[in-house]
């Protein structure tokens, strides 16, 4: 099954997230986001706690006023995939040399011509799932 294009403005966009967001530029990354964005951050206890757009940017905005080095802009791009006005985007995240790597979850949608970000999953950087999701078969099929 071969996949179908994909539009060059989600490229962009992620580009963007990860520069303008890098640098705290709090004004800059407004229109990246809808209005009702939230984060999912999983911890490593398991439990999955949500981040409102505003506590987001709150948090954004005072690590800018308070002079914070801007974030790394280390990322990859592991996977796009549109289907009409949504898509789901797949990084490689390091925000730090400092840090351990991220997996980033976007998820994506395009209302009024214009590609933002409706919501984010934060997982740790898992080490792979080789093969299949399912454990290998005890019984011949």
């Amino acid at each position: 099954m071969t996949q179908s294009p994909i539009d060059p403005a989600i490229e962009t966009l992620i580009h963007d997230i990860v520069h303008i967001g890098s640098a705290y530029d709090v004004d800059g990354m407004e229109p990246l986001y809808t209005a009702d964005q939230s984060f999912l951050v999983l911890g490593g206890d398991g439990e999955v706690r949500r981040v409102s757009r505003a506590d987001s940017f709150a948090e954004f905005r005072s690590r800018r006023d308070a002079g914070e080095r801007p974030l790394s802009t280390e990322h990859r791009v592991l996977h796009i995939e549109q289907q009409g006005n949504h898509a789901t985007a797949i990084l490689y995240r390091r925000m730090s040399p400092d840090l351990p790597p991220a997996m980033y979850e976007l998820r994506l949608r395009n209302d009024e011509g214009a590609w933002q970000v409706a919501g984010e999953t934060v997982t740790p950087w898992p080490g792979g799932i080789e093969g299949s999701l399912l454990p290998a078969r005890t019984r011949p099929a």
